[in-house]
């Protein structure tokens, strides 16, 4: 009977789990394939170009579909649904998820300001246990910063042609299309197909500021018709035209085709791998679903639609010779032509949709890795998870992509830079994934050596072919990427010299345990907030304060906003408190730690929380000997993780929410009538950044310790006094000494991009009303 249950429950659950896999299977068909499932529309017009127009014959069409078909099995099929997919952190899929995965078991991170705390982080652990004996080649690479370097510029490298994919999808994808109208009765000229292209681009890029969660719902159902459509158009013209070319899939019509093109079929490579462009987006998105179901749609709906859409393009083309400039278009039925028209377009538009929105992410994972200027990170969605939108970067990304739809008018030449982009990101997935073979999964090196060389082949066969298209536009993303790889090095080397200097300028411990609690200033009431990078240690920024203005708040917190590598970090471990100096000093440090995919959002509570945190953190220090046991410099470095749930369980304070008449006549007495009067001014003016207003106090415990009953009190009371937040405002400049390159990297680069990117104080969400900036001049 018990066995019975048993089964029974297994079965509830297994079809509950298959259920929830297939609806998240249909849900990706419009968010991760749009851009893969238009591929159609111009591979075999890009295949049979140039001097492969001479060997336009069966055979060669043949040859064609059979490298499309092994092409689509060995690298979308078996590289990444049945081996990459495994290799996901926390969840999270792309390029950055197996670097942090490397730098999390191996020591290659160039992030700054890590500690040891970070390890323990429940993200962290993720993946096989990383106390395994390291290999030779493991101590190797970690000895070497150049090395370690030298990965973090292929990662970047490969994150400059995701961008590069962020324009050009659209325009190769919009403008094929539109072709389609080419070739109806009434023929529209190149210059009216190019500006009706050009107003759906605009259009496209114009919505992107409602985000996609508002048409989200439309997308699924768009590609689901779009591949019954190429699926049914794919199946009729295998039937009406050339059943025989069921027999191309054995790879026997690939040597055939090679025999008898040579180098002409070798250079033609550069089309045919235009039919799996978009496939990295099925690594890249597994954060929005699962592995399962990405592979599910894949190989039971994906595959066999493209593999028969395909072939029965080849079909057609084997007895319509003269078709293979519009191949797609021509090879639709007369009267399915315009409703597949209408979705062809609408699907193209879903594609770019997609890769526009995984620009954006990847942008906001370059800056939490130190290597993008901070830029306006608007969250369009409130119940969707990571939906954002970057408004800089979708202007600069339609701005290109209009200057090369405009510039070359021509989906060959597009797709030259296209396939270029596409396969080089693969290319760097192999090399990284291979890394992640050895030093994650822990396999024996000779089995990631057949990985990296098998899949370094036959990528390495499609790249060189796309190499010899640079000069028809293939030199595009080349361009794009050493631009983008140029902002984003600059920043990574400014901010890492900024860094160093603030890390060997740190204010002496010893200096500050000198002076005493009173630090030999003024300590007036209120709360100070001093923002800084570093996660020990006391800025510089604060003793050029306190030499220029001899005063200070009662309650000084040193705050640190960093990022670690893992995708997210939950709210319960995402404060790390400590205590700089000993008890009657009143200073403390606070760490904010956040995952390459995070998002800060501005909800207003930060300060609230700040103050749970600390209460907390006093709390816990007095039950805990060994925190309190001794009066030494010892004190910073020494962290504790304070929980929000054990914030909200705890009795430190009792809160209570006041509304905003009642907030301001509390602080009449330690505000005065002008303060009170801007900040009324600034909170009609910010509607949307309105802190909430709550009041602390101390519950009624008549066994609390004194001392703390003391420090909690003046911790409450210097928030009523109010929260001041004291950042540097730093001018970097490269030392009289330094080299040439250095002096045009930092004085002209990095000085260029710090005036033009949002400040730190803006990208914190800090309100400038209560903000404090200490001018300082870093000579690196």
């Amino acid at each position: 009977m018990r066995l019975q249950q048993i089964f029974i429950w297994f079965l509830k659950h297994s079809w509950v789990n298959l259920s929830r896999n297939l609806i998240l299977a249909c849900q990706s068909l419009g968010v991760v394939y749009g851009d893969l499932s238009t591929s159609p529309l111009y591979v075999y017009s890009s295949t049979f170009i140039g001097k492969l127009e001479n060997h336009q014959n069966e055979e060669a069409i043949f040859g064609a579909f059979s490298l499309i078909f092994w092409t689509l099995t060995l690298i979308p099929l078996l590289k990444y649904v049945f081996i990459l997919l495994s290799a996901d952190d926390n969840g999270e899929g792309g390029t950055f998820a197996l670097y942090s995965l490397l730098c999390r078991h191996a020591k290659f991170s160039l992030l700054p300001n890590q500690q040891a705390a970070d390890e323990e982080l429940s993200a962290y652990k993720y993946g096989p246990s990383t106390q395994a004996i390291g290999s030779p080649f493991k101590r190797f690479l970690e000895k070497h910063k150049r090395l370690r370097t030298a990965l973090l510029v292929v990662v970047l490298f490969g994150a400059s042609m995701v961008i590069g994919d962020g324009v050009l999808t659209p325009a190769i994808s919009v403008l094929s299309s539109v072709s389609g109208l080419q070739v109806t009765e009434k023929k529209l000229t190149n210059g009216e197909l190019l500006l009706l292209a050009c107003v759906i681009l605009v259009g496209l890029f114009a919505l992107q500021h409602f985000g996609t969660h508002r048409v989200a719902f439309m997308f699924a159902p768009i590609v689901i018709i779009w591949l019954v459509s190429i699926f049914s158009i794919g199946l009729y013209n295998i039937i009406r035209w050339n059943p025989k070319i069921v027999c191309a899939v054995s790879p026997y019509y690939i040597i055939k085709f090679f025999r008898e093109t040579g180098k002409d079929g070798w250079i033609s490579l550069g089309g045919v791998l235009l039919s799996i462009t978009g496939t990295e987006a099925m690594f890249a998105d597994l954060g929005h679903f699962t592995a399962l179901s990405i592979r599910l749609a894949f190989a039971f709906v994906i595959y066999p639609c493209l593999v028969v859409q395909y072939m029965g393009q080849a079909a057609f083309l084997s007895r319509n010779l003269h078709s293979i400039p519009n191949s797609f278009y021509d090879s639709i039925p007369g009267p399915v032509f315009w409703p597949v028209f209408v979705i062809a377009t609408l699907a193209a538009i879903v594609g770019s949709q997609a890769v526009i929105t995984a620009t954006f992410s990847i942008i906001k994972q370059c800056h939490a890795l130190g290597c993008f200027p901070r830029v306006k990170v608007v969250h369009t969605s409130k119940h969707i998870y990571g939906q954002i939108y970057i408004p800089e970067i979708n202007w600069i990304l339609m701005i290109l992509t209009l200057v090369i739809t405009i510039g070359f008018q021509n989906t060959t030449l597009i797709g030259n830079a296209y396939g270029l982009a596409c396969m080089t990101v693969m290319f760097i997935t192999t090399f990284l994934m291979a890394l992640v073979i050895t030093f994650v999964w822990q396999k024996n090196i000779l089995l990631a050596a057949m990985f990296l060389l098998f899949f370094w082949f036959i990528e390495g066969v499609y790249l060189s072919a796309a190499l010899t298209k640079v000069p028809q536009g293939g030199w595009v993303p080349l361009v794009l990427s050493f631009i983008f790889m140029m902002v984003m090095y600059i920043w990574h080397y400014g901010t890492r010299k900024k860094y160093n200097f603030d890390l060997h300028n740190k204010v002496s411990l010893k200096w500050l345990l000198g002076l005493g609690p009173s630090l030999g200033i003024v300590r007036v009431p209120g709360i100070g907030l001093v923002y800084s990078e570093l996660a020990t240690g006391v800025p510089a920024i604060f003793s050029h304060f306190v030499t220029n203005l001899p005063a200070f708040h009662k309650v000084l917190v040193f705050v640190c906003v960093k990022s670690v590598p893992v995708p997210y970090v939950s709210p319960e471990e995402r404060f790390l408190i400590g205590r700089i100096c000993p008890r009657p000093y009143r200073m403390y440090r606070c760490i904010v730690r956040y995952g390459y995919k995070d998002i800060q959002r501005d909800d207003g509570d930060f300060e609230n929380q700040l103050i749970q945190s600390i209460a907390e953190f006093i709390q816990m220090e007095a039950g805990e000997p060994q925190f309190c046991s001794s009066e030494s410099s010892s004190y910073d470095g020494r962290m504790a993780v304070i929980s929000t749930r054990s914030i909200q369980s705890s009795s430190s304070l009792v809160v209570t929410e006041i509304d905003d008449c009642s907030a301001s006549n509390s602080i009449q007495s330690s505000k005065s009538l002008t303060l009170q009067s801007l900040r009324s001014a600034y909170d009609d003016e910010n509607p949307q950044v309105r802190r909430c207003h709550v009041r602390f106090q101390l519950p009624k415990s008549p066994g609390m310790d004194i001392s703390v009953r003391e420090e909690l009190m003046d911790l409450i009371q210097a928030k009523e006094a109010g929260v001041a937040y004291i950042m540097g405002h730093s001018y970097v400049k490269a030392r009289r000494t330094s080299s040439f390159l250095k002096k045009l990297v930092i004085d002209m680069g990095y000085s260029f991009l710090r005036k033009n990117c949002r400040g730190p104080a803006v990208a914190l969400n800090i309100p400038h009303i209560n903000l404090i900036e200490v001018g300082m001049i870093y000579y690196v």
